[in-house]
């Protein structure tokens, strides 16, 4: 046994100096190459930050776009999911409030009709993007909170949209602040 613990005892060092020092200096050196220099995208509007490129805020008036529902309340500080099964009971629950809530606010939206993405959480809680069917669902409630034409919407989500990566892996998203944002500049 004797003759196994040295070189079990070195190779935990060599593993806590590769992987407990090097490895992260590496990802760190990598993560400053990179748009935000390791420290994320931030988004300005008039001159001051108003949010962070990839990370979601909740926007609850009807006079704005709404994003996805967030478990942690869009707090990046821990972000999560609920950890339930499509089939848990207090899960639908949570999923029919939000349905009922939309639905609420969105006079007209048939239930069937609601993408998904809105009704539920992503893993992080802090997914800030929609796809552009989310935010089109969404037009006429916001339209007739700011008296704008639901062209003009239209319009202005296509102009945020982002298409998929290579135009085939993923979908196709919108930044829900940046659009709100646009939606901010429309005079």
């Amino acid at each position: 046994m004797i003759k196994y613990l040295w070189p079990s005892v070195k190779l935990t060092l060599l593993l806590v100096i590769l992987l407990g020092g090097l490895y992260p200096l590496f990802l760190a050196g990598i993560a400053k190459m990179a748009p935000g220099r390791g420290n994320g995208i931030k988004v300005m509007y008039n001159g001051r930050v108003v949010g962070y490129e990839n990370i979601a805020q909740k926007f609850s008036a009807d006079k704005y776009f709404q994003p996805r529902p967030s478990v942690v309340d869009y707090n990046a500080a821990g972000s999560g999911g609920s950890n339930k099964s499509a089939g848990n009971p207090d899960y639908l629950k949570i999923v029919q409030e939000r349905i009922d809530t939309f639905l609420v606010h969105n006079p007209g939206v048939k239930k069937e009709d609601i993408p998904a993405e809105l009704v539920t959480a992503s893993a992080s809680g802090l997914d800030p993007h929609l796809t552009p069917a989310a935010a089109y669902i969404q037009v006429p409630r916001v339209a007739k909170a700011r008296s704008i034409p639901a062209d003009k919407l239209k319009q202005l989500i296509d102009a945020n949209a982002k298409p998929a990566v290579l135009g085939i892996l993923g979908v196709a998203t919108v930044n829900v602040l940046k659009l709100n944002i646009a939606l901010d500049d429309l005079k």
